[in-house]
């Protein structure tokens, strides 16, 4: 349940008031896709490979240090983010393809539902993995929903401008941490 890149876009989403139903529903069925290939065998795949390890790596971490050279930018202006209908929209379909790149140019979601879940999913007695991928596609949702609607509750506090310059400040350093992190990682082989 740590905030990364993925999760953050979900509440900055659902704060806003945003085509929260689009994308927590996209992230959702991308996870399951995923938990579901990670169970079927591209888990071992992946780990296996180490050159398909390096891309992965290195495009996910130079995603994320874009995205966090926005929110950096975001907290340095003075411009503020508004939640509800007051401020610049985003388009439904620029949410999407947000919300698409978040989930597959981000090694965390593929450690995570891949590598993780379907290592374990896979170690399943006979039987078991439907149940076990049926657990935690509803884990999945629920995380999803809860975040993006949940973020709701959050609202009155972001109504203060300097609470989304902080939040998109923290944001910034969480994905220039990852991003430095994971390209390491990627760089060194692991």
């Amino acid at each position: 349940m740590a905030i990364g890149a993925q999760n953050a876009f979900v509440l900055r989403q659902g704060l806003r008031r945003e085509h929260v139903l689009l994308v927590v529903s996209a992230c959702s069925v991308y996870d399951w896709l995923l938990m579901a290939a990670g169970i079927a065998g591209l888990g071992a795949l992946v780990r296996g490979n180490p050159v398909i390890a390096l891309v992965i790596g290195v495009a996910g971490a130079l995603f994320l240090f874009g995205y966090g050279a926005l929110a950096c930018r975001r907290a340095l202006s003075s411009e503020t983010l508004q939640t509800g209908a007051a401020g610049p929209a985003l388009r439904r379909r620029d949410a999407w393809l947000q919300c698409t790149a978040f989930t597959f140019l981000n090694p965390h979601v593929y450690l995570d539902t891949v590598v993780l879940i379907g290592s374990v999913g896979a170690q399943q007695p006979r039987g078991g993995a439907l149940p076990f991928f049926l657990g935690c596609a509803a884990a999945s949702t629920a995380w999803f929903f809860g975040l993006g609607y949940g973020a709701r509750l959050l609202a009155p506090l972001f109504a203060r401008p300097y609470a989304w310059r902080i939040l998109d400040g923290l944001v910034a350093l969480t994905m220039f941490a990852l991003a430095w992190t994971i390209g390491a990682g990627a760089l060194r082989g692991r």
